[in-house]
């Protein structure tokens, strides 16, 4: 058998989707020699976040983007691992997903009648339903976003007031876009105010990437978002720039996200992670039959971690306190083939048997995202 590949770990501390906060808040002239030259002495930034445009996706579609194609700068990494709620915490944090401790997509909770659930940070749900009444959102992330400075964000709509939004927002000011016309509209309203940093979402992409793959759609729905960006860039003030970036790449599974094999969950009391960073909670004493487990059977196509080990090599930046490790389970399977791992006793994830991108793991496609940008 072949050894497996590295993982392309976050470049926590450099040039990281965890320090572009801090980097683009530095005053003008300080900022890391990783910033793009047209942001590097802005006044005002306005920080574009097109959910899951991976810089090996766009790379290789230039001609679909001809406003990002003139931007300048290269590629970041995202973090670990390379899933929305992480990424972005990471981004409005500034800091490592150890930090934060929103260390996942679907982590380990406390349930509502005592136990233990399986919390979707997205839909902010358990099986038990809406979670907000017994996990707060507002506490759920240890650092204060945007450094508790009250910077407009531009987001949809239908996001207002959902948990993961109070998670991760939370005390940012709303200016909110029902359709993408208005994005820009918003932007340039926050601009003539005068804020000096403006936080904008987009989520097309990523959408499009889960249905439909990396096809036709998508390079359509890129063309799309390229118009955004240039709309967000024709309404820049005199000293402000747009840097576009992304929570993270993207990987076509398809067929390849299959259920888990039934053999390699004896000992295993829960599941939590997502198709492409799988979490085992093992019952007490069965962490090391379960690793011995998934090695056999896995270790051709995925990596077996288990969270002390993960911890060790800096996956999270860590390391890692009580609270985020709780969340987490005992031993991971992370896969760098083109396939995923399907918790069918999940509703949430039975439900995305059929996406055809995904993402989570370390591979370079879905760890390396774009740092573009553009002045005024």
């Amino acid at each position: 058998m072949a050894p497996p590949p590295s993982p392309t770990l976050p470049a926590y501390g450099g040039a990281c989707l965890s320090s572009l906060l801090p980097a683009l808040l530095a005053p003008p002239g300080e900022r890391p020699g990783w910033v793009p030259e047209p942001a590097a002495g802005a006044r005002q930034v306005v920080l574009l976040v097109l959910d899951g445009l991976g810089w090996h996706q766009l790379s290789a579609r230039p001609g679909a983007v001809p406003a990002l194609a003139a931007m300048r700068g290269g590629s970041i990494t995202s973090v670990a691992p390379t899933t929305t709620a992480t990424a972005l915490t990471s981004i409005v944090a500034g800091v490592p997903p150890a930090d934060h401790g929103v260390v996942g997509y679907r982590l380990r909770v406390d349930g509502r009648c005592g136990g233990e659930e399986v919390l979707n940070v997205l839909r902010w749900t358990t099986a038990s339903g809406d979670a907000r009444e017994w996990v707060p959102p507002g506490g759920f992330s240890a650092v204060e976003p945007f450094g508790g400075r009250a910077v407009p964000v531009v987001s949809r709509a239908s996001f207002r007031g959902s948990g993961f939004t109070e998670a991760h927002l939370r005390g940012g000011v709303d200016r909110y876009w029902h359709l993408p016309s208005g994005v820009a509209v918003e932007v340039a309203a926050a601009l003539g105010e005068g804020a000096p940093f403006v936080y904008v979402y987009y989520d097309g992409v990523d959408k499009i990437a889960h249905v439909s793959g990396l096809g036709p759609h998508y390079e359509a729905e890129l063309r799309w978002a390229d118009r955004l960006v240039a709309e967000v860039a024709g309404v820049l003030t005199p000293g402000a720039a747009l840097v576009v970036t992304a929570d993270h790449g993207q990987v076509e599974v398809g067929a390849g996200a299959r259920p888990l094999d039934r053999d390699v969950l004896d000992g295993v009391r829960l599941l939590s992670g997502e198709a492409r960073f799988r979490w085992f909670h093992a019952r007490p004493g069965a962490a090391g039959d379960v690793e011995a487990a998934l090695r056999e059977r896995y270790a051709a196509e995925a990596w077996v971690r288990t969270v002390d080990q993960l911890d060790a090599e800096g996956w999270y930046g860590g390391p890692l306190g009580p609270t985020a490790r709780g969340r987490l389970g005992d031993v991971a399977l992370v896969p760098w083939e083109p396939v995923g791992y399907l918790d069918a006793g999940d509703a949430g994830d039975a439900g995305d048997a059929r996406l055809v991108c995904r993402h989570g793991s370390l591979t370079p496609d879905e760890m390396w995202v774009p740092l573009l940008a553009v002045a005024g």
